[in-house]
């Protein structure tokens, strides 16, 4: 089956429904609604402690200061909340009510068929975690020079009666987070913390997103931390790999639990093999952004066995909106090809309603913004279609397309593909993906077709034509077709 996922930013959502709302204040009739549109996961965003020290360097960061100014003109001292991702603790925010509120969403969340994700931040914690008292010994430890060198890389802390040099968490292209401290996975104590962490999560959620997964994988690490990954105690450096014997204890209790990766630099693949059920399809979503289509059509055009577990997103929390960073006409195929392909169909609160201005996590209000009805009419269809068996859990191909004459060089604009099951018409979507009016032929691989009339009924407009299944068997289907048109066929024969 290939589920849907809606992203929810907690804080803001209580926010909007009330300034004490908690978790329990969360409306039925808005979980019964993510239901009927077809959701399955709902990833709220944000649960966990946070703590002063997050939200003191949030409210005092002048280049976080100058994005709050932009993203949320009128913002005050009071709208920072500090990042949900400077974890200070695995429990529930006593803002939202704490963990029998967050037992009670759940609940509610089952008896409308949807299940709960939650984060998981296993890079860093937040500057005035426990840990940082009681085991120093599990971050990553410089020296006076490392903070003379890179004062925005690590940070001076009182452990105790001990004043230490700790990194901030960061990953090897960009300066440190510096409202976080960097965990030590060369440390064997910490790695069976982080471990018994997850398991505690794991027994209030049906799902975790973990938060930039890659970078615990033993090279990428010492990529970022090199010798100073050594444990600052003297204990033995552990190189082994911590993901696959994590989830495979989750999963031992939990079964069906499921993990989504946040992950980039090409190691989606490499995540897939060590137990992640879905990890973050960023390539397709830039190719997308490019506007190109040849880039996108080699890249659905690897194997399903990779492409089944890929979560594959027009817009997130780390994006810009979708209907921001593409112009109407392109957001609209953009979104049949992110949506209408293999994997995790993965949606951001505000989406379906075309919100254009980013909401930063540090943030606990955005703008107001009125709903645009073209981008929720169009939502409104794409999400029902899928709720079609077929586009659920049928088999999916990817299909050639060839020019409709020689040298028609537009041909290089187009992305076919189909989704069939054993009951149920055949699916089939024609793209124009390109900035000019193309045209093309498609072969169908339909034998059945041979011989009998066929009627094409788009299911996103109101246009249908009836063809001939001979012809479109062997010469195919005739594509000509505006610039970044579209159809999603209902493809009946006889």
């Amino acid at each position: 089956m290939y589920p849907s996922l809606y992203q929810i930013n907690t804080r803001i959502l209580l926010g909007e429904i009330g300034p004490r709302a908690t978790l329990d204040d969360i409306p039925d009739a808005l979980l019964g609604r993510l239901a009927a549109l077809g959701f399955n996961l709902i990833w709220m965003l944000g649960i966990w402690q946070t703590g002063e020290a997050g939200r003191q360097v949030s409210r005092t960061h002048p280049e976080l200061r100058r994005s709050y100014a932009q993203e949320l003109p009128d913002v005050t001292d009071k709208d920072i909340c500090g990042s949900p991702f400077a974890v200070q603790e695995y429990t529930v925010h006593r803002d939202f009510g704490g963990e029998a509120a967050l037992a009670r969403l759940r609940q509610r969340l089952h008896q409308h068929g949807l299940l709960l994700m939650l984060d998981f931040v296993p890079n860093h914690t937040a500057l005035d975690h426990p840990w940082t008292q009681s085991h120093p010994e599990f971050y990553v430890a410089g020296n006076e020079e490392d903070l003379a060198r890179e004062p925005h890389n690590w940070q001076r802390l009182v452990s105790g009666s001990r004043s230490l040099i700790l990194a901030h968490g960061r990953d090897p292209y960009f300066p440190g987070w510096p409202d976080t401290l960097q965990l030590n996975y060369r440390h064997a104590g910490l790695r069976a913390a982080m471990q018994a962490e997850l398991l505690r999560i794991a027994e209030r959620c049906d799902g975790v997103r973990c938060d930039m997964a890659m970078l615990l994988l033993p090279d990428v690490f010492l990529k970022t931390w090199g010798d100073k990954s050594r444990p600052a105690d003297g204990s033995a450096p552990v190189d082994e790999l911590f993901w696959p014997d994590a989830l495979a204890e989750v999963r031992e209790r939990h079964p069906d639990f499921v993990f989504l990766a946040e992950v980039y630099w090409d190691l989606e693949w490499v995540l897939q093999q060590q137990g992640f059920a879905y990890t973050y399809d960023k390539r397709l979503y830039d190719r997308l952004r490019d506007q190109k289509a040849g880039p996108v059509r080699a890249h659905l055009s690897a194997p399903v066995s990779f492409q089944n577990h890929c979560a594959r997103f027009l817009e997130n929390h780390d994006e810009k909106r979708a209907a921001a960073a593409f112009s109407w006409e392109v957001h609209q195929p953009a979104a049949l090809l992110t949506y209408l392909t293999p994997g995790l169909r993965f949606f951001h609160e505000g989406q379906l309603q075309g919100r254009r201005a980013h909401a930063s996590l540090h943030l606990a209000r955005r703008r107001v913004e009125p709903v645009d009805p073209a981008v929720q009419t169009f939502y409104e269809r794409l999400l029902d279609c899928l709720r079609r068996n077929q586009v659920r859990q049928g088999h999916w191909a990817l299909h050639p397309c060839h020019p409709a004459w020689h040298g028609n060089a537009t041909v290089d604009q187009f992305v076919a593909f189909s989704w069939e099951s054993a009951s149920d018409p055949r699916l089939l979507a024609t793209i124009n993906f390109g900035p000019k009016r193309g045209q093309c032929y498609v072969p169908l691989p339909f034998p059945e077709l041979r011989g009998k009339p066929v009627l094409l009924r788009d299911l996103l407009s109101a246009a249908q034509y009836e063809r001939s299944g001979d012809e479109l068997v062997s010469r195919g289907l005739y594509l000509d077709m505006a610039a970044w048109g579209y159809h999603l066929f209902e493809v009946s024969a006889g």
